[in-house]
């Protein structure tokens, strides 16, 4: 019963999804604009019981601390590279860190003997019907399927189609970040972890690859209203970026060298998703499609779970998908909102907007005291919720 289930995206809550919903014996089909999975990407953390029983639950866990990158040691410097604040591995890497690329890769080996990948291609349109919902894909092709499901983040394209235009659920937290891959010499002499230098409202940071020191990534943000420009169109974005770091000191004047030739830039605002029901008929949100949020919302823990439970309440309505939809969102909205929360705060922390909200950042942080709370909270928001135990989901795994 409704057990032909399309899923848009496959980052991290596609491919989860479709493995449980594998286990539990439906049918899950993954489409993904990207010709191939998409490498490389920012590190990405899990950390408290939720997020540990989820990954040991998949039989995930001793594979992502096999190839866990010891998590990223942060240090924030003037712009002579003196010390102003260091902060341990632990802050940003919680007790698993892996980059997003391989948690991709892995995610869709595990899921690829449940599921047939479409990459390359994406939704065009829904039509839902009495017994399912037709399905027009880019590539012209047509098909139907019980289930639609938007794993495909902060930009959904199923949620724009579905539920509406994304200025309705998406709202602008008053930064922007980018990241692209430094050239091979892009960081002598610097240690594991990342470096920044702060100015009021702005951030720049290298971050070194942790198996490969001779390979960084640059990060920055800066405080903006909302701009206007073209999600698809790098040399505009990179104007934007130049703009905003023009004139600036420390390294900032060879990221922005470096930027000019970076066939892989990352440039969004830093934002939130609020939706006020996750399910529209036989459509259904997981993950930041959700209730995402682009940095510091603990998002990639919450997809994992999220996926977790919407597919086992799936398979105890036996498919019954109304009823599983409510159960799904009954149980999790809270829990993500929550997560959600320290997304609200992420530009702020890393680019304080005046130089005595720098200090202050620098001067708390470094009380060990101040220091182990914030920890200790991160640690308890993203446990608040109880995991059911779905029969399949105690099965051996495959």
């Amino acid at each position: 019963m409704n057990r032909n289930v399309l899923i848009s995206g496959a980052s991290v809550a596609g491919p989860a999804l479709a493995y449980w919903l594998g286990r539990h014996g439906f049918n899950p089909t993954v489409v993904e604009l990207a010709p191939a999975l998409r490498e490389g990407g920012q590190a990405v953390d899990f950390r408290g019981e939720t997020h540990l029983t989820v990954l040991e639950r998949m039989g995930l866990l001793p594979e992502l601390r096999r190839i866990q990158t010891g998590g990223s040691p942060m240090c924030f410097v003037d712009e002579d590279g003196r010390t102003l604040l260091r902060l341990p591995a632990e802050f940003a890497g919680g007790e698993v860190e892996v980059l997003r690329g391989d948690l991709a890769r892995v995610l869709y080996e595990r899921s690829a003997r449940y599921t047939e990948y479409l990459f390359g291609d994406s939704i065009s349109s829904l039509d839902e019907t009495p017994s399912g919902v037709r399905v027009d894909f880019r590539s012209g092709a047509s098909r139907d399927f019980d289930l639609v499901i938007g794993a495909d983040g902060l930009h959904s394209n199923v949620r724009r189609l579905a539920f509406g235009p994304e200025e309705r659920y998406v709202s602008h937290l008053g930064y922007y970040a980018a990241t692209w891959q430094l050239p091979d010499d892009g960081c002598p002499g610097l240690e594991k972890g990342s470096v920044g230098y702060n100015v009021p409202g702005r951030l720049a940071s290298i971050g070194v690859d942790h198996q490969d020191a001779a390979r960084a990534g640059a990060f920055l943000v800066f405080a903006s209203p909302a701009l206007t420009y073209d999600r698809h169109d790098p040399e505009q974005q990179k104007k934007l970026i130049g703009d905003a770091f023009s004139g600036l000191g420390w390294e900032v004047p060879r990221l922005l060298a470096s930027l000019q030739q970076a066939p892989d830039l990352y440039f969004d605002s830093i934002s939130r998703a609020d939706v006020d029901s996750w399910s529209t008929g036989r459509v259904c949100l997981v993950g930041d499609a959700a209730c995402g949020a682009t940095i510091g919302g603990m998002g990639t823990g919450t997809a994992m779970v999220a996926a977790y439970v919407l597919a086992g309440e799936l398979a105890r309505a036996q498919g019954e998908y109304r009823a599983a939809f409510t159960r799904y969102e009954n149980r999790l909205r809270k829990y993500a909102r929550g997560c959600q929360v320290g997304g609200d705060r992420t530009g702020k922390f890393l680019a304080p907007g005046t130089a005595i909200g720098i200090r202050l950042r620098n001067a708390l942080l470094s009380r060990r005291l101040f220091l182990n709370g914030m920890l200790k909270l991160g640690e308890k928001v993203s446990s608040t919720v109880a995991l059911p135990d779905y029969p399949a989901a105690s099965r051996t795994r495959g």
